[in-house]
């Protein structure tokens, strides 16, 4: 079985060989490095929290939330050593201050004991006009201190932008240690900044294609554990998990219904690749395409109605999309001689898929009602892109430095950022969705 990780993305899926990892040690957190953002972006000051006496924080949620803003790339956080004050109270604030500094908004807060948790209060200021544009306060235990930073962040975002912030949601993706033969493949969650990864299943063989599920509870992914590829879905919380796919040959790609009661999958058990849809509840498994050529890869529209899925049958790989319910096969991608891996954004308006341009693969995203193609990565080898849950960014792996590592690009052409671990390589990666 070839280990190269140089191989197309799309002959890696169909063959199920993308085997090339080779990451760092298992309690390694993503590193992230911030690489480009709106050149327009936001000057914003979040003040250091205040704090009741004595009280030292686990958590300094300041910069939490300072470095869930800069890595958006819509907004430039003020240097802490800058600052010419560090009011906590409404009564401490000085607009004209921060209006000197070139300060679009403020953000104030404290953080409090309460029984035997924390109480974390915020107010957020419009510095130009000179007013309170939002102020609230959340209770958090000490473990979920940094999530609570998130979420604030979150609502500041939201409030500023208009669209849902994503600091507050997770991270898969594969990782392995070891040299050649002696690898342990992992698949892992963190927070969205890489922090507090956690290790969901471990294995001496290749472990690829993670999916969400629509709740954000569950995993779906491709295990070889037992030398043959079957497809499992895993509990977070539990760490429960069902097999529900091991035919013969290939089982791949799973990818969840919107209402997450359906998994749609690549199996080859009846002699050629096919798309196939399975329901969890009743188990029971439906063939979708039917074609000598290779179908695999699908995804579900956000409205749960269509299917895309990369298709070879046109003589090259290109993305095709037809009813989740079954039916004739219309191609939707026509820029370029290689499409591949696609997916719908949250609103359902564009697709997100890998490229071939000039014999390197890139990420791009395709405006469906238009038709229009725009390339979102500059990489030789970028590979399976996942939309954030407001659709603002799309994370993917690539190659840096002579290792994989992964990279998020705004689709709006600003904030760019670069995850890695200090040793190894990091691969396919999908964006959670909004978890409650």
């Amino acid at each position: 079985m070839s280990r190269d990780r140089r191989l197309p993305p799309i002959l890696a899926t169909f063959a199920l060989v993308w085997l090339g990892l080779g990451a760092g040690p298992a309690e390694a957190r993503l590193n992230i490095e911030v690489t480009g953002g709106v050149e327009a972006a936001q000057p914003i000051a979040v003040v250091p929290f205040g704090v009741s006496d004595g009280l030292i924080p686990p958590v300094d949620i300041a910069a939490v939330i300072s470095a869930d803003l800069a890595r958006t790339g819509r907004f430039r956080p003020l240097p802490t050593r800058d600052m010419l004050d560090m009011p906590s109270r409404h009564e401490e604030v000085d607009l004209r201050d921060w209006s000197l500094l070139g300060m679009n908004s403020l953000v104030i807060g404290r953080v409090e004991t309460e029984g035997g948790g924390f109480r974390v209060s915020f107010t957020l200021y419009d510095v130009f006009r000179g007013n309170q544009l939002a102020s609230s306060s959340l209770v958090s235990t000490k473990a979920g201190m940094r999530n609570t930073a998130h979420r604030i962040a979150d609502l500041i975002y939201e409030k500023l932008t208009g669209q849902p912030g994503v600091a507050a949601t997770r991270i898969a993706y594969i990782t392995a240690s070891g040299p050649g033969e002696g690898q342990t493949v992992t698949l892992r969650v963190s927070e969205a900044d890489g922090y507090d990864a956690q290790t969901i299943v471990s294995s001496g063989e290749p472990i690829m294609s993670p999916a969400w599920s629509p709740d954000g509870r569950r995993l779906a992914y491709v295990s070889f554990e037992n030398r043959r590829a079957a497809i499992y879905i895993q509990e977070l919380a539990t760490g429960r998990r069902d097999l529900v796919a091991s035919h013969p040959g290939i089982n791949g790609s799973p990818a969840f219904s919107p209402d997450g009661r359906r998994l749609a999958m690549t199996l080859s058990k009846d002699g050629n690749p096919e798309i196939y849809v399975l329901n969890l509840v009743s188990r029971e498994l439906v063939r979708l395409t039917d074609h000598f050529a290779i179908d695999t890869e699908p995804a579900w529209s956000p409205d749960g109605q269509q299917i895309i899925f990369t298709s070879d049958r046109g003589g090259s790989p290109q993305i095709y999309r037809m009813s989740s319910g079954g039916g004739p096969a219309q191609r939707i991608s026509f820029e370029g001689d290689y499409n591949a891996r696609a997916s719908y954004s949250p609103d359902g308006r564009s697709i997100v898929l890998v490229t071939r341009v000039n014999g390197q693969f890139r990420i791009a995203l395709v405006d469906l009602d238009r038709g229009f193609t725009r390339l979102l990565s500059n990489g030789s080898l970028d590979e399976s892109p996942s939309f954030a849950p407001n659709g603002s960014m799309v994370i993917y792996a690539t190659i840096h430095g002579g290792r994989g590592v992964l990279a998020a690009a705004s689709v709006d052409g600003g904030g760019n950022q670069r995850l890695s671990q200090d040793t190894g390589e990091v691969r396919e990666p999908a964006w959670s969705p909004y978890i409650n």
